[in-house]
């Protein structure tokens, strides 16, 4: 195409609203210019085409009488947690801070034709911050952090939740963000399951597709509780795999100091013995039981010392109602 046609289409698509159109137009210029050799202004195009970081963290302001008509399918939220926060193996946390790294040095690496990794899979049981990690993630990167709504996403149409999710990807590509799927077997499960019907092959179909086609400056952050149950050609198309274990000990005696000095309590026991008395439960279980206490104290007007009310907390905490396996149990 001319690039006098491009301007045009690139005028157009702009006073329409339409993001994802003015973005395809202004790839196509930036393109046509890099084919003419004119490299510095392609890469001066190419940086003015992505949103700064103060508009990557909020989302963009809506006109009167104009609604994303796909809203209804996400939330788009503004992360509040960020990765210092988080009690995290070395190892994670070493990778997590590369992906960051590319994600913010992306310029460098195209310029070398290479692409910043912007796909990851978080595997684990429950409460271990599968949810978290995307959030502090987003956070670092000055990103907003777009999560999937299946009850709105998933239709009972043949063909509708495959269209859906293509309109919440071409959302995603009008700007840098990272896109989160929890429970991300709902969608990516084994297409080989006999028990599945073909809808979940067409939808996994139609994700796998969109996923190659994603560009770098979105990154994909999937969460799941059942890793085995995805389709193995789903697995391939994540650059990042990562497991989040049940938290040690060690592990538990940092979180458990960092909440009481967040919430500025005094448990009254030490938190290594604590983190001894927890061992075995997740991150989630263990905020859980210190909020408690928490709160009884600030009731009790017991913040500065609480060793009484962590003491019976303790014992109530060891005969809480657990779930059972008996298979008659859910009858």
């Amino acid at each position: 195409m001319a690039q006098a046609d491009l301007l045009v289409d690139l005028v157009k698509t702009s006073t329409s609203g339409d993001q994802l159109a003015f973005r395809k137009a202004a790839e196509g210029l930036i393109q046509e210019e890099k084919l003419k050799g004119h490299r510095l202004l392609a890469e001066r195009l190419t940086k003015a085409l992505q949103p700064n970081a103060a508009q990557a963290v909020r989302p963009p302001a809506t006109k009167a009488g104009s609604s994303n008509p796909h809203k209804d399918l996400f939330y788009e939220i503004t992360p509040e947690r960020n990765l210092g926060s988080l009690v995290l193996p070395e190892k994670i946390r070493t990778q997590i801070q590369e992906l960051i790294e590319e994600q913010h040095r992306a310029e460098l690496l195209h310029a070398h034709n290479l692409c910043a990794r912007n796909r990851l899979l978080l595997a684990g049981p429950p409460g271990n911050g599968k949810t978290t990690l995307a959030e502090a993630l987003a956070f670092e990167l000055m990103y907003p952090l777009i999560v999937i709504r299946y009850e709105t996403l998933v239709g009972s149409y043949l063909g509708e939740t495959s269209s859906r999710l293509k309109n919440v990807l071409d959302y995603a590509r009008t700007q840098r963000c990272v896109l989160f799927f929890d429970e991300f077997e709902t969608l990516g499960k084994e297409r080989g399951d006999t028990h599945e019907t073909g809808e979940i092959k067409r939808v996994v179909s139609t994700l796998l597709m969109q996923l190659d086609e994603m560009p770098d400056y979105v990154v994909v952050v999937a969460a799941s509780n059942h890793p085995e149950l995805l389709d193995k050609a789903v697995w391939r198309r994540f650059q990042l795999r990562i497991e989040l274990p049940t938290p040690t000990r060690e592990q538990l005696t940092y979180y458990i100091a960092s909440i009481g000095q967040r919430c500025d309590v005094n448990f009254g026991v030490e938190p290594e013995t604590l983190a001894k008395h927890l061992l075995g439960l997740n991150f989630a279980e263990t905020e859980e039981f210190c909020l408690g206490v928490v709160r009884r104290a600030v009731f009790d007007m017991k913040t500065e010392n609480a060793q009484k009310i962590t003491t019976l907390k303790l014992e109530q905490w060891r005969c809480r109602l657990q779930p059972t396996t008996d298979k008659g149990a859910n009858r």
